[in-house]
Order: structure tokens, then C-alpha cells, then sequence
């Protein structure tokens, strides 16, 4: 087949893969077919990638059995991911995650770095030294291809985490992740829910620990003729380990599943979230040392609700086509109340300020992919969305003002607006044991502000639009016996937010019009499973970030942000796994003692900034090194067990490298252990139980930059629960 350059550009990405034998989750797709593939436990099943079901033999197959244990299939759906890498979590193959723990799920996904709080109000990642874990606003995290963020545009903040029980798997895709979902360079965190079963199930769980933890989970899930069905509810609450420190979080979620023919599915699910939380605030670092326990602010408050539907529409057309189209519209809110002090008093407030933001949002997202060839594809779509999110903080005499509906004196307030639309393609195509993909993508992002009050007299109001094309391109080649080697170059950007345009910190000048921060990734690896169990993968990396959005002091009152800053990442990223059991033939199938690690090597620095001193300097949330691992046990004698180890290298919390009052410049080193078992008692029953932070170690790793105030990790917990099951 002939293929002109015109006609790559024309499809938006051609591109061409033949992985692992010519019988990846694509399938043979001309002919419908799918790949054997199986969880780690290694009992084979079948992949369907089309109505048709044949599984196609190839010379040069690898052994199928372990082939998804921890990735993605090279095609999943309606989004393409062969030469990008991916990790896969899958909840059910270790114990649960009880209080929803997120050191625990991302243990086996490499260069995470997860800023640890007490409270579970917000979830604070950073990857590759690209930027600030506060809020995971660097990243990408999606539930079932939707964005979790309160505004993934505009306010990229994550403030609504669904209950990991309710999860059946985490993917993280990285290498022009960006290039599938949206704009961020990467990762993409994308959490999956549970799909209701093809038998009624219903279970329920009990489960009480330290600091007055109690957490319940109970769902239910079957078939109802050409409907299918799950609900589920689950509610947390402790006492937290200082004062002020205590939360409830409630969710629940339900999906309901018509099948209107053997092709067409219409599902709609209903996702809701509430939550309030004490904030025992942050501390100096001569106040951790003295007392890590100790409260600074007895009466901070936060309260967040989260309410999102989401109907999809999936078509397989026929054995090489599928059409998927999503349409989800929410509101969330986050009400935050911060008293006012007296000078070398925090136990007396004077007042609050209660800051509110709201964000009604909603959004389509299409996809279309064909199966061409012998195994080629090609993915069409567009994603539309659109946010409006007043912001207005009020002042009030009243240190416990309530958070609804409450009066006082205007402070600040500005109605933004976000509205954005991308359009993108890929196309992957196979020349025998090579493959290709090229991949682009379209993004314009408008974002409106309108500030009415502000405590600064620059009051900004005006349109902020930008058009962004990104590309991509990776290569691959199968060999050997279930290997494959991976590359992989991709843009990506992280659109301009609305505290790069209006601000209450910041009076910005009126010439204040940044652009956004551009990034181009370099990725080459090898992964395979070259063995029954055995998984492993192994990478190196290079990360050019153009244009980093820098604070310029104009004069002593008034800012302009400017796109002056560079930074290069580059390092090298490994993981492996493998289940010892296997070495012994004997043993049944169902019992597995799985090792693994991950190990992240990391140099990062800026390359060039205005602000003098600034370039050769190692940015903030970079370590040298993450390493993670563990063992687990499962299915044997009713008992599934893990031990999990993170030790995380010293980190500076801010790009200048300095120290802040009595806080260090850098976040030291450390290394924390986790336990979590269940043992199943009969046919019905199962305990639980778990302890986090086995060594009882004292630490922190998370920094603000607002006086170097820093928040305290948890120290030693545990929980012991019983669950019963139909």
C-alpha cells in the first residue's frame, strides 16, 4: 500500500503498529479478532475488539498469559496506546484501600510524587519536576475519560476523589498523553469504575481504626434482562490526628446500562460527592519539630460537593468500527472559611474570610475508531466544553460563619468563564514487527474574567484566547519473545489558568496576557513479558518545557506574568514485577506471591529565567530519586496480603532553592511502609485490617510557599473491618 505524506496529514496521525505478534487489543483488526490476555493470577481469557471473536496465532507470539498484568492494551477502545507507556493498577489483585489512601494505589506507578496531607480535602501529585503538586494541577486526572478537575482549563484543581472501592482500575498513560485526552503534557490519571456484574452481587463493609475512624462501603449490581445496573454508597470519618483535624466524606454512585442491540449500549452514570473537613493549618519548621501535633488554626473549614451525570452512547458498528460519544454536565462547589487571628493568639478568632467558588460545567467528547488493514487503525474526535465559575470571598465578623448563604462584607469577586474545543486524530500503522503512530491534535481555549471587587485597584476584565496545534509521533518494534521496544516525541501545554489573568493575590498589570507553558517529550524503552509472571519495563526521558509562566515585580504594588522561564527533565524510569509462584508448576493458578519495584532517577533544572540567579536551579517537587515496591500475596489459604515500601529522595519546595523562615530549603528524605490484609472467612464473609506508616515515621513533604508553612504527614494509623458478600 502506498501511503503519501499528504495523506498522513490528512487523517490527523497515520500510524502503524504490529505488537506482540500481530494480536494486540487492536486485534487483527480487518478481521474482528482479539488477543488472549488475562490479569496477573495468568488464566487466560479473551480480549474482544470487535463482534467477531478469533484469536489469531503469529510465529513470534509471546506467552499471552500475563500480558495486561500492569499496561494498557495497545489499543483500548476508541483510544490508541501502543509506543506510549503506561502502568495499569488493578484493585482487585491486592487488598482494599480502605480510607482511601492514595500512597497505597499509586505504589506501583513510577515517579509519582504525592504531597501527603492529613485531611482528604484535596490530592497533591507531581511527575518528571514539572511543577507544583499543590492541587495536581500539573496533571491530567479523568473518571472514565471525564475530567475530575473543577475547571480542567481553567482551574485545574482536584478537590473530588471517588472512593477506591468503587474503582476497578487506575490507568496512568504517559508519552503524548496529552494528545488523547487534552492538552497537559503528562501524565493522564484515569480512574475506571466498577461496571455492574453480570450476576447480582451485593456486599457491604464495616470498618473502624485510629483517630475514630469509620468508613462503610455497600453496593449492589446485577442484570435486569437488556438493563444492567450498580449502586453503591460510602461514607468515611475520623477524628483526624490533631485538633481541628477531623472530616466525613460521603459519595455514591449509580449506573444504570440499556442494551438497545447487540451493538449499541446507552449508559448513564450519576457520580455525587460531599464533603467537610476541619484544616488544623499549617505549621513552621520550628513549630514541626517541637510538636508535629499542634493546631495553628482551630476553626479553618473546608466544604466541597461534587454532582456530575455522564451519558455515553457506544456503537460498534461493525467488527472494525466503533463510535463512542460522551456528554456530561456537574456542578461542584468549594467554600473555604479562614479566621482571622489575634497577634500571638490562634485560639481567638476575630473574624473570616470565606472564599467561594462555583463551576457549572458541561461537555461532549466523541470518538470514532476503524480498524484498517492488517492490524493498522486510525481514531477520529472532538471534545467541547464550557464553565462558568463566580468567585467571590467575603469578610465577616463571625469566626464561624457558616458556609451557605452567609452575609458580609464583599472582598473580592470575579464571574469567569472558560469555553474550549479540541479536535485530534491517530492512526496506527503496521509494517510487520514495526509500527508507527503519528498523532495531532487542535486545541483553542477562551477564558473570560470580570473582577467587580478586589482588594488591589487594577480590576481586570476581558477575553483570554489561545489556538494550540500539537503533534506526535512514536515508533516500535516486536522481538525476541514478548518484547517490544517503544518511542515515543509529543507536545503538550498547560493552558493558562485564571489566576494567570485575575487574581485576588495579585495586582497585575494591565499588559498582563501570558501564553501558555509548551512542552516536548522525548521517550525511548523497551517493556515485555518475556516470562509466565514476569512483567518488566525500563525507560529513559527527556522533558524540554518552553515559555514557564514567571511573577515579574513591576513596582513595589504592581505584577505582570511573563513567559520567560525554560527547564529541561530528564532521568530514567524502571518497574518490574513478578510472581514467584510461578516458578513452581505445581502450584494452583489461583496463588500468587508477586514482587515489585519501580525506581525513578530524576535531573531536572531550569535552563533560562529572568529572574537573575534562577537558571542552573533545580525546580521545586523534583527528587533524584522515587523508589517504590512491595510484595504481595494473594489467594492463598483465603488470605491476600501486601507490604509497601516508598522512599522518596530530598526535594526543594520552591524553584529558588532557598529556605523560608525556619523551614529548611530542602524537604528531607524518607521512607515510609504500609501494611493492608484481608482474610476470607467462608463463603461470605472477609476481615480487613491494615496499618499505614508501619515505622511510625515523622515527616513531611509537602510545603507552602507563604512563609515556608508546611503540612505534617500522617504518622502511624490502623483499621480492622469486617465485610459480607452475596
Amino acid at each position: 500500500m502506498k501511503v503519501t505524506w499528504q495523506a498522513l496529514a490528512a487523517g490527523l496521525a497515520l500510524c502503524c503498529t504490529v505488537a506482540h505478534g500481530q494480536t494486540p487489543a487492536a486485534g487483527a483488526a480487518g478481521t474482528g479478532t482479539a488477543r488472549a490476555q488475562s490479569g496477573a493470577d495468568g488464566s487466560a481469557a479473551t480480549r474482544r475488539t470487535g463482534v467477531a471473536q478469533v484469536l489469531i496465532q503469529a510465529p513470534w507470539l509471546f506467552n499471552a498469559r500475563t500480558r495486561y498484568a500492569h499496561s494498557m492494551p495497545e489499543i483500548s477502545g476508541t483510544e490508541i496506546t501502543v509506543t506510549r507507556d503506561t502502568t495499569v493498577v488493578r484493585l482487585k489483585l491486592q487488598p482494599p484501600i480502605i480510607n482511601n489512601q492514595p500512597r497505597q494505589l499509586f505504589d506501583q506507578m513510577p515517579g509519582l510524587v504525592l504531597a501527603e496531607q492529613q485531611n482528604p480535602t484535596n490530592l497533591n501529585l507531581s511527575y518528571r519536576g514539572l511543577g507544583n503538586p499543590q492541587e495536581s494541577e500539573y496533571l491530567l486526572l479523568m473518571q472514565d475519560g471525564i475530567p475530575m478537575e473543577m475547571d480542567f482549563i481553567g482551574y485545574p484543581t482536584l478537590y473530588y476523589l471517588p472512593s477506591f472501592q468503587s474503582i476497578s482500575q487506575v490507568q496512568m498513560i504517559r508519552g503524548g498523553s496529552g494528545l488523547l485526552y487534552g492538552p497537559q503534557p503528562e501524565p493522564v490519571i484515569n480512574f475506571i469504575s466498577r461496571r455492574p456484574g453480570k450476576t447480582t452481587r451485593a456486599s457491604t463493609d464495616q470498618v473502624f481504626g485510629s483517630d475514630g475512624l469509620y468508613s462503610t462501603y455497600s453496593s449492589i449490581s446485577g442484570p435486569a434482562g437488556r438493563w444492567d445496573y450498580l449502586a453503591d454508597f460510602s461514607h468515611r470519618q475520623s477524628n483526624g490526628q490533631r485538633a481541628n483535624g477531623d472530616y466525613s466524606v460521603d459519595s455514591g454512585d449509580l449506573a444504570l446500562g440499556y442494551r438497545i442491540d447487540p451493538g449499541q449500549k446507552l449508559s448513564l452514570a450519576v457520580h455525587a460527592y460531599a464533603l467537610e473537613s476541619g484544616m488544623p493549618g499549617l505549621l513552621s519548621g520550628a513549630q514541626f519539630r517541637a510538636n508535629s501535633r499542634q493546631t495553628s488554626t482551630p476553626d479553618d473549614r473546608d466544604w466541597a460537593h461534587r454532582y456530575t451525570a455522564v451519558l455515553t452512547y457506544r456503537n460498534q458498528i461493525d467488527r472494525n468500527s466503533l463510535f463512542v460519544q460522551k456528554l456530561w454536565t456537574g456542578y461542584q462547589d468549594l467554600v473555604t472559611r479562614a479566621d482571622r487571628y489575634s497577634a500571638g493568639s490562634p485560639a481567638l478568632g476575630t473574624g473570616a474570610t470565606l472564599a467561594s467558588q462555583k463551576f457549572h460545567y458541561t461537555g461532549l467528547d466523541g470518538r470514532f475508531l476503524h480498524h484498517w488493514g492488517q492490524g493498522s487503525a486510525f481514531t477520529l474526535g472532538y471534545t467541547a466544553y464550557a464553565s462558568n465559575s463566580p468567585y467571590t470571598e467575603i469578610n465577616s465578623p463571625d469566626p464561624l460563619i457558616a458556609p451557605y448563604g452567609a452575609s458580609g462584607a464583599l472582598f473580592y469577586n470575579d464571574q469567569r468563564r472558560t469555553r474550549y474545543v479540541a479536535v485530534f486524530g491517530e492512526n496506527l500503522y503496521r509494517f510487520g514487527r514495526f509500527h508507527v503512530v503519528t498523532s495531532a491534535r487542535i486545541d483553542h481555549e477562551q477564558l473570560y474574567t470580570h473582577e467587580t471587587a478586589a482588594p488591589h485597584p487594577n480590576l481586570v476584565h476581558g477575553t483570554f484566547s489561545r489556538t494550540v496545534p500539537l503533534f506526535g509521533i512514536g515508533f516500535g518494534n516486536d522481538f525476541g519473545r514478548g518484547n517490544e521496544t517503544y518511542f515515543n516525541v509529543s507536545q503538550g501545554y498547560r493552558p493558562v489558568r485564571y489566576l494567570d489573568i485575575a487574581s485576588p493575590f495579585s495586582n497585575f498589570n494591565g499588559l498582563n496576557n501570558p501564553a501558555s507553558t509548551h512542552y516536548l517529550t522525548y521517550e525511548a524503552g523497551v517493556h515485555g513479558w518475556p516470562l509466565s509472571g514476569l512483567y518488566y519495563d525500563a525507560s529513559v526521558f527527556q522533558i524540554n518545557a518552553a515559555h514557564e509562566i514567571e511573577t515579574e515585580q513591576l513596582t513595589p504594588t504592581e505584577t505582570i506574568d511573563v513567559n520567560s522561564g525554560d527547564l529541561r527533565s530528564r532521568g530514567v524510569e524502571a518497574s518490574s514485577a513478578y510472581d514467584l509462584l510461578r516458578l513452581w508448576p505445581g502450584v494452583p493458578a489461583s496463588e500468587h506471591l508477586t514482587v515489585f519495584a519501580n525506581v525513578s532517577i530524576l535531573n531536572a533544572k531550569f535552563t533560562a529565567s529572568r529572574i537573575p540567579g534562577q537558571t542552573g536551579k533545580v525546580p521545586a517537587y523534583a527528587p533524584h530519586y522515587v523508589l517504590k515496591g512491595g510484595v504481595t500475596l494473594r489467594g492463598v489459604r483465603g488470605l491476600t496480603m501486601s507490604v509497601m515500601v516508598d522512599a522518596v529522595g530530598a526535594q526543594y519546595f520552591q524553584n529558588s532553592d532557598t529556605a523560608l523562615g525556619s523551614t529548611p530549603a530542602l524537604i528531607p528524605a524518607y521512607t515510609v511502609a504500609d501494611f493492608t490484609g484481608q482474610y476470607a472467612w467462608g463463603t461470605h464473609w472477609r476481615v480487613e485490617g491494615g496499618v499505614s506508616n508501619l515505622g511510625n515515621h515523622r515527616y513531611y513533604s509537602r510545603v507552602f510557599l507563604f512563609g515556608g508553612s508546611l503540612e505534617p504527614a500522617l504518622t502511624r494509623q490502623f483499621y480492622l473491618g469486617v465485610a459480607y458478600h452475596l
